[in-house]
């Protein structure tokens, strides 16, 4: 599996990094915050149907899940955009299990599909 190609670290000034660094800082310590934490999150929108049939996945396999929502389409969209920049994930939802970003409502089937989501007591 090949790399996405981001720009080397010093094509990168330290005014540019620090205005990454903090932009939208309190939401990405948010998510990051419930990764750690939680077994599985889910980072979503409102209105997004990827986002609703995710839920309705994990609700129907019994999975406990923790959801983090941010706006619609029209509202807080630099939030999402400080999110997907930390990710590196370009849609929503996204779906984290163990601390790991497995990606999006595709991504959730196939792993329903392997038998990888476990219904937690």
């Amino acid at each position: 599996m090949s790399e996405r190609p981001t720009l080397a670290p010093e094509k990168v000034s330290d005014a540019v990094r620090s205005q990454v660094a903090s932009f939208h800082r309190s939401i990405v310590d948010e998510v990051a915050g419930a990764v750690g934490r939680d077994r599985v999150v889910v980072v979503g929108m409102a209105q997004n149907p990827f986002v609703k049939k995710a839920r309705q996945l994990l609700d129907g396999e019994g999975v406990r899940y923790t959801y983090l929502e941010y706006g619609s389409y029209v509202s807080k969209w630099k939030e999402r955009l400080a999110i997907k920049l930390w990710a590196g994930f370009p849609t929503f939802p996204m779906v984290f299990v163990d601390g790991v970003l497995e990606g999006g409502y595709a991504e959730l089937v196939k792993l329903r599909d392997q038998g990888k989501l476990k219904k937690q007591p």
